[in-house]
């Protein structure tokens, strides 16, 4: 199409000339996604300092602070002295929090730190956010502590100035185990009850800008709220949209499902350092704790100031950044929006045609046939992440997040970029370039139409690129001027390269190599967008002289087989700098087993290909030795290992047997920190009762997956245990195995600490000192 507009001798200075705008734009898109400097301690102080909270850290999150451990006693008593004398009204709720998932009962003994500053006419209530508890393997710095002291400098930051709303500050406990002190809170306390304006505070690494993630039903009030007090506003609803999808929760899904309106920020980038002890004080990003409280602050002085009833609306709002600016508008433009791209992109065909540049049928085939490139991209994108975990088996611990991820990324993308040019060069030919590039655009099209069906918060990222890009070709077509019509072309894909290109860059951070396919989809959406463009180093089909490749017209200075190696060099190059090392560690899980009852010791790794370390411990897959009920699956790596003196040992005693109905008596002996139940056969229902604290009920539904079907977990389970009644489904007779569960192997007789480069897994079971006992109710 292009083609018919511009001379040949011309083409390569627009081309280099339109990379050059394409390049520019995608790095702005980075640039203004970046995090916020770090003010100093010396900053003035009504202003948020990273440095001054930092020091909050220093005191609190250099251990981990797993539910019911010294350590997160330790941290809960710093909190609520920071917070009372910071004047306000400071109480920590017992509570019971509970949880349930498939075939699997969670119940923790939380306490939850919950300070309030009453406001000078309230017209509501704000609450922040964020949980001081940490995962069992390392200190979480950025998940969640980064939050919670930023709380606390946000505090200190508002001093006396007055606010008109209620302000509450909820520290929660068991966020890592289910959520529980959230759910907790929403469940018993008067202020969870009473529902208000919520802003929850998470991170999935340890930088990056603190993005808008998640939002609550009928949010757009908040939204127009945040883009007009944050100092940087970054998100988009397209994260929002999708992550309502997926099953994943964090702290803001008890509190909005209880009635509260909210917002949910998070950083994500670097995440191998995610659950690890790489979340650590020397891998946090002060830019990202900056701009974590920076974004508090501000949210905090204009809701607090704010008439919160009138920012309830009846819609959802879609946003996104745009050449560094906020853009929002309501739902009810997102169906108009997704019906004008098609309606442009349909224009754009009929101009085309009456230009003789294309066919109806040369168009259906080449709209038809762009699904290949996609389903190539991501078959591609997936084959690559099996290729490294084959050629690197510690990878696939790591769910895909890579500490130098960035030569893989770009493999990535090439493979994406290359299946769609060389769909393009085989039908280039036969079907024209004009029908190639609209047809090219039915894809993002229909996915836009769809977004505004399924994820109404997402089909933006669609039609706006959609949109421009359809007007440029219209207006290339139109004017009849070569350079002003590439000039065109080049600006209507601006919008592409910069929303296209972050989100790509988003889910790779979210969700890692391990699901690169989705990126690599978003980059080939992105590569049928820019299609016009890869006219401008090509000749017109039957016109050029030389080598032919294919059936596709030759290109100038152009070596496929060349540019094929691309793939290749990428990989090797990513393979040669993502070593493991000490700033950098590997993962590997470990844990170790003892039958109380026969007195049989076990070392146990789920790793697939133990590394060195791990193997002074493991030596064969062979699970007899294990407990009833332990073993997950056939894929654990054993040993035999020393038997231990005087362990933390469970304890269940039957209080009632009532048909499916079964009360028992639990506790795990003074050093464990929990206990968990596998038991024989599915259950149904759980109930769990602490002394202080009411019973909770949770109902169960379905049954766990390679091992036995039922499951119950009972995280900072006091030292006067607990009472369980169990609703079990058939049998007169059940076994159950009760695992008492300490912390750390330290214990354990002639273990050996972990080299620098490694660190514990983020499995749930692992770096534990599991001590069983098997019983037959």
């Amino acid at each position: 199409m292009i083609g018919k507009l511009i001379d040949v001798p011309r083409r390569a200075v627009a081309g280099l000339c339109a990379a050059l705008v394409l390049a520019c734009a995608v790095l702005l898109a980075a640039m203004t996604d970046s995090t916020m400097q770090p003010l100093p301690a010396s900053a003035p102080s009504g202003e948020f300092s990273a440095a001054r909270a930092r020091t909050h850290l220093e005191r609190f999150a250099t251990e981990p602070r797993p539910i019911g451990g010294a350590a997160a006693e330790r941290a809960r008593n710093y909190l609520v002295a920071q917070l009372r004398a910071a004047g306000l009204d400071v109480e920590v709720q017992r509570a019971v929090g509970a949880n349930a998932s498939t075939g699997l009962a969670s119940f923790g003994l939380v306490r939850n730190i919950v300070a309030t500053r009453r406001g000078d006419d309230p017209t509501g209530t704000v609450v922040i956010a964020a949980h001081y508890d940490s995962a069992a393997m390392g200190p979480g710095v950025s998940d969640d502590a980064a939050a919670v002291a930023a709380m606390l400098e946000t505090v200190r930051a508002l001093g006396d100035a007055p606010l008109r709303n209620d302000l509450v500050l909820l520290m929660s406990d068991g966020e890592e185990d289910g959520v529980l002190g959230a759910q907790a809170f929403a469940r018993e306390h008067p202020l969870g009850r009473a529902g208000g304006v919520l802003l929850n505070w998470e991170a999935r690494g340890v930088s990056g800008p603190s993005l808008l993630f998640e939002t609550s039903r009928d949010s757009a009030g908040l939204v127009e709220a945040y883009a007009s007090a944050a100092p940087r506003p970054r998100g988009d609803s397209t994260m929002a949209a999708l992550y309502r999808l997926l099953p994943n929760n964090t702290d803001f899904t008890p509190l909005t499902a209880a009635g509260f309106q909210g917002l949910n920020f998070a950083y994500i980038e670097r995440s191998s350092h995610y659950h690890t002890a790489g979340d650590s004080l020397a891998n946090l990003d002060p830019g990202s704790l900056q701009h974590h409280g920076s974004t508090m602050l501000a949210l905090t002085r204009a809701l607090g100031a704010a008439d919160l009833p009138a920012l309830r609306t009846d819609h959802d709002a879609t946003y996104f950044r745009l050449f560094g600016v906020l853009i929002t508008y309501p739902d009810a433009l997102v169906w108009p929006l997704a019906g004008l791209a098609v309606a442009v992109v349909a224009g754009l065909a009929v101009v085309a045609r009456r230009r003789r540049l294309l066919s109806v049928p040369r168009l259906v085939v080449a709209a038809v046939s762009g699904l290949v490139p996609l389903v190539v991209s991501a078959l591609l994108a997936q084959g690559l992440w099996e290729l490294l975990v084959a050629w690197r088996p510690a990878y696939d611990g790591m769910g895909g997040l890579l500490h130098r991820p960035d030569a893989f990324r770009a493999a990535v993308v090439a493979q994406s970029g290359l299946a769609v040019l060389a769909w393009y060069l085989l039908l280039r030919r036969r079907l024209g370039p004009a029908a190639l590039a609209v047809g090219g655009l039915a894809w993002p099209a229909a996915l836009g139409v769809l977004c505004a069906a399924v994820a109404p918060g997402a089909s933006f990222v669609f039609a706006v690129p959609v949109l421009f890009c359809a007007l440029g070709g219209l207006v290339a077509l139109l004017v009849g001027r070569p350079l002003a019509g590439a000039a065109a072309l080049t600006l209507g894909a601006v919008p592409a390269a910069m929303l296209l290109s972050g989100l790509a860059r988003v889910v790779l951070d979210g969700m890692g190599l391990a699901l690169g396919g989705a990126a690599a989809l978003v980059t080939a959406l992105l590569a049928l967008l820019l299609l016009p463009l890869a006219e401008l180093p090509l000749r017109e089909p039957g016109r050029s002289t030389g080598r032919r490749y294919g059936r596709g017209a030759p290109v100038r200075g152009l070596r496929p087989a060349l540019t094929v190696l691309i793939v290749p060099v990428l990989i090797a190059a990513g393979l040669a700098d993502d070593r493991f090392d000490a700033r950098n560690p590997g993962r590997t899980h470990l844990a170790y087993v003892m039958d109380a009852g026969t007195r049989t010791a076990s070392w146990v790794s789920a790793d697939p290909q133990p590394p060195a370390w791990t193997r002074r411990y493991v030596t064969a897959r062979d699970t007899t030795a294990l407990p009833p009920g332990y073993a997950r699956g056939t894929t654990l790596w054993t040993g035999p290992a020393p038997r231990m003196d005087r362990p933390a040992e469970p304890r269940l005693t039957v209080l009632r047997r009532d048909g499916e109905t079964i009360e028992l008596r639990v506790s795990a002996g003074r050093a464990a920190r929990s206990l968990t139940l596998r038991i024989e056969r599915p259950i149904t229902e759980a109930t769990a009762v602490t002394a202080g604290a009411a019973p909770v009920t949770v109902r169960v539904a379905g049954a766990r997956a390679n091992t036995w079907p039922g499951e119950v977990r009972f995280r900072g389970l006091p030292d006067a245990g607990a009472r369980i009644t169990l609703r079990v489904q058939g049998a007169d007779k059940v076994r159950i195995t009760a695992i008492a569960e300490t912390d750390g192997l330290a214990a354990v007789p002639g273990f050996v600490p972990r080299p620098p480069e490694l660190v514990p897994a983020t499995r749930e079971d692992g770096e534990l000192i599991a001590i069983t006992r098997t019983y037959v109710v």
